[in-house]
């Protein structure tokens, strides 16, 4: 969006986070990295033309974040949100031997849990509905697959809220049991499929 030339107020959480991207776009003066929970943050008197969420719409407060959307946006901007779904497919085998390893050392996982088929992944357009603050959302998904060798797909891991949140110790046993089915079984690489949606819904011009 930076390099289209549009205004961006970037709104993040973290200030580790707002200095790489002021360090990665500091050549667009157009843009300002603001450190802030969107729920705190103060809206502007200019109303906006598109508010753009990626994998983050679903950490914000169900409270607040379609009506604050809405608020921030001119009559007929545009709120897009994007998430990502792990789904059915790739080394399908691994997926299913996997579960092991997580009902052994993450207690929350559900017993014989499986991946959904991409088809099978509902769209949520619940929320827009109810607000009376956007018209019908418009979806468009995208499937991809990505390759992984064993010590990636463990950094990969490390990423996710679900194991950073684990005790440390059950963490690490909870890798090892990964890393050594990936390379015992499957030759030290995996391939994991992903559902990319973009849900794109326009504000109604007048607020209910």
């Amino acid at each position: 969006m930076a390099e289209r030339g549009c205004r961006v107020v970037a709104v993040e959480l973290g200030a580790g986070m707002c200095r790489v991207a002021r360090r990665n776009l500091e050549r667009f003066p157009q843009v300002d990295v603001v450190t802030a929970a969107f729920e705190d943050w103060r809206l502007p008197d200019e109303a906006f033309d598109v508010v753009v969420s990626a994998t983050a719409f679903d950490w914000i407060d169900p409270a607040v974040r379609v009506a604050k959307s809405a608020d921030a946006l001119r009559p007929g901007g545009v709120l897009a949100t994007v998430s990502t779904h792990h789904v059915a497919g790739g080394t399908e085998d691994f997926f299913a031997e996997v579960q092991d390893c997580y009902e052994r050392f993450d207690p929350s996982t559900p017993p014989g849990l499986r991946l959904l088929a991409a088809t099978e992944i509902p769209q949520n357009r619940d929320e827009l509905d109810r607000s009376n603050r956007f018209g019908p959302a418009v979806f468009r998904r995208y499937e991809r697959e990505l390759t992984y060798s064993t010590g990636d797909y463990l950094d990969l891991l490390r990423t996710y809220s679900g194991h950073r949140a684990l005790a440390s110790d059950a963490r690490d046993a909870l890798l090892e049991c990964i890393g050594s089915l990936i390379d015992r079984r499957y030759g030290g690489r995996v391939i994991k499929r992903y559902l990319t949606e973009l849900r794109v819904a326009r504000r109604a011009s007048e607020s209910h």
